[in-house]
């Protein structure tokens, strides 16, 4: 087997008993040499994220406010972890010693300033990893994101990595052929030389660009659950693990409800075709689910039920909608004129409907929206829905298989659930239904039901 890209979450390097668990997943594969280390999560002794401690530092710093309080809770913080792995405390101290200095450089930029502090998790992280595993015999060696090349655009808080990174990264192979390599999460360098950071949970996307780069054979993604399940467990008791699922079922799955793997992260490998396993870093007898671009067919149909709650509507009604030219461009500049991106859009004869992600909405939005709707269409009537939730049946089966919205909707009736919305898309990998968000948990059962 080939070179193995191995990313451990936060939760997995949460403290020192964590940190000693991935050595051992290391030595029971000689060809886990790439490591990529997220900031410390929350931990049974620590409440609070280390990320979120460098959010709070930066809010103070821009507000012109003492950060001695999460500057101090950072620092305790990595003292807890390695001191007890005989890291020395000068050498943490040596490790976080840049980060006061960041504080005190305050951008012009908010931006850029944010991920120069915010990057510093995942940065500092590594570099105490890399000191530790070669205490403990294996040869390793820090890896910075700029030595190395991972160049990235300047939208800082969402960077993507620009074309050139994936064969900048690539020349890390002979490294890694002598060494384990330890390389940070979450973030790049600009062409500028500014730290930029991928959206939050971007690490996995930082495992995902190098294991493309680095030609690996798989590509791990360790967590605190042993991998995907058929249903949120929150929804439904006990639901089965599924062992495989195909990129465009993962990415189906990630789009409603499954945040197992940030949604960025298929991209990169899909490309080369390279698994992603997502496994447990608690449960390693756990083989976890592989992430492929084919899977071995199932008896089963549909690998999972997803949901998710918090989206509205507005629905437009209008005689004759489908003789005007223009309505539904139109109808969509409006959103995008106030940088809003839509979910959905279900469409008759004279009525549309734009489904959208509550989230976005600020207080005078929905006015805006509608007084746009009245200038710039002329609608003979509007109608706006809030509390809303999509319940998703994901599997490349679905089109395969006869019947199985039948089976979905009969379910959905026999639980008392109304739908208010339907979409099928063109790939017929999902079907989605919109309902009212109190009946989430019961649609989600009742297909769980059906189905499994």
């Amino acid at each position: 087997m080939g070179l193995i890209v191995s990313k451990f979450g936060g939760s997995s390097v949460a403290a020192s008993r964590k940190i000693e668990r991935i050595v051992e997943i290391m030595r029971l594969d000689a060809n886990r040499r790439c490591i990529v280390l997220s900031a410390p999560g929350k931990g049974p002794d620590a409440g609070v994220k280390v990320t979120d401690l460098l959010i709070d530092a930066v809010n103070r710093a821009l507000n012109r406010q003492d950060c001695a309080a999460p500057l101090e809770a950072i620092k305790a913080r990595f003292a807890a972890i390695y001191e007890p792995l005989g890291v020395g405390r000068a050498r943490i101290e040596e490790a976080l010693g840049g980060l006061d200095a960041r504080l005190g450089a305050r951008d012009s930029h908010p931006g850029k300033f944010r991920d120069s502090i915010v990057a510093a998790g995942e940065d500092m992280n590594c570099r105490l990893f890399a000191d530790y595993l070669n205490t403990v015999g294996i040869k390793a060696r820090y890896v910075n994101p700029k030595d190395a090349g991972l160049v990235v655009t300047s939208v800082f808080g969402d960077a993507q990595p620009l074309p050139e990174a994936g064969a900048n990264l690539s020349a890390l192979k002979s490294a890694c052929a002598n060494e384990a390599v330890v390389f940070p999460g979450f973030f790049g360098y600009t062409v500028d030389g500014d730290v930029a950071t991928f959206s939050r949970g971007g690490s996995d996307l930082t495992g995902a660009i190098l294991a493309e780069a680095l030609d690996a054979s798989e590509y791990e993604n360790w967590t605190d659950v042993d991998g995907i399940f058929s249903a949120h467990p929150k929804m439904v008791d006990s639901p089965r693990q599924v062992a495989a699922v195909t990129y465009k079922e993962m990415r189906e799955l990630s789009y409603i409800g499954f945040n197992v793997l940030h949604e960025e992260a298929v991209r990169p490998v899909m490309r080369k075709k390279i698994p992603i396993r997502l496994r447990n870093t608690n449960n390693i007898g756990n083989e976890g689910t592989l992430i492929v671009s084919e899977r071995l067919p199932e008896e089963r149909d549909v690998v999972g039920v997803a949901s998710g709650g918090g989206y509205c509507s507005f629905t437009l009604q209008k005689f004759l909608m489908n003789r005007e030219k223009g309505f539904g461009r139109r109808l969509l500049s409006i959103f995008e004129e106030m940088n809003l991106s839509y979910e959905h859009c279900p469409s008759g004869v004279d009525n549309i409907s734009v489904i959208l992600d509550q989230e976005q909405l600020k207080p005078e939005t929905v006015n805006n929206i509608i007084r746009a709707f009245d200038e710039q269409l002329a609608p003979d009537e509007i109608k706006t829905e809030f509390g809303i939730a999509l319940v998703s049946v994901v599997g490349e089966g679905l089109v395969h298989k006869v019947g199985v919205m039948a089976q979905a909707t009969g379910a959905l009736s026999k639980a008392g659930v109304n739908i208010k919305m339907v979409n099928q898309g063109s790939s017929e990998i999902s079907m989605i239904f919109g309902i009212d968000a109190a009946d989430e948990k019961k649609a989600v059962n009742a297909l769980y039901k059906e189905f499994f």
